[in-house]
């Protein structure tokens, strides 16, 4: 298993566990995708936060909501990078789903219109994975090759990687290339 940090936008980052043999349109399917739960649970942080402390101690369902949205978080943070934690896509949704499940039970108690936290984030601006790069040593992971390409066959290897858009210049993160053949 290779273990990639994937560093993306204003400080975010993450650990993901793949293959050596992975293909870079899977890893980036991925990385994408947990890089957009991750800014969900952030965003969702934000939004709720504060119409939660007035009311915690006073409604059951407040707390459940609490609850929910405080493990989201807290799997969902940075520091998992520094427990070695990996991040999973079906544990985020999970989380997620824990959090709008709480919240379709006391959204009323916030004065929301309706349950549906989709209205909390209109503006969050997710990463589309046909516009991302995956950068590592310099270079851009070129869409077609696999990992292995870039970081030869073992297995046993921790990357870096820098998921930006195409508009932004890479910065170099350190490390090798080799074959894999």
């Amino acid at each position: 298993m290779v273990r990639i940090q994937v560093k993306h936008g204003g400080g975010s980052e993450f650990l993901y566990d793949t293959e050596s043999t992975s293909s870079v349109e899977e890893i980036a399917k991925d990385v994408t995708e947990i890089a957009n739960l991750q800014s969900k649970i952030e965003r969702l942080s934000l939004q709720l936060e504060p119409h939660l402390s007035p009311l915690l101690h006073s409604d059951s369902k407040v707390m459940a909501l609490a609850r929910a949205l405080s493990e989201a978080r807290s799997y969902a943070s940075k520091n998992q990078v520094i427990h070695n934690k990996p991040l999973s896509i079906y544990v985020l949704r999970d989380h997620i789903r824990s959090v709008e499940n709480a919240f379709a039970e006391a959204y009323s108690l916030f004065g929301f219109s309706n349950g549906s936290l989709q209205n909390l984030f209109p503006d969050l601006e997710l990463i589309q994975e046909r516009t991302i790069q995956l950068w590592w040593a310099g270079k851009e992971l070129e869409k077609g090759k696999k990992l292995c390409d870039y970081i030869g066959k073992n297995e046993k290897t921790k990357v870096v990687i820098r998921l930006q858009s195409p508009m932004i210049s890479p910065a170099s993160i350190t490390g090798g290339e080799s074959s894999c053949k």
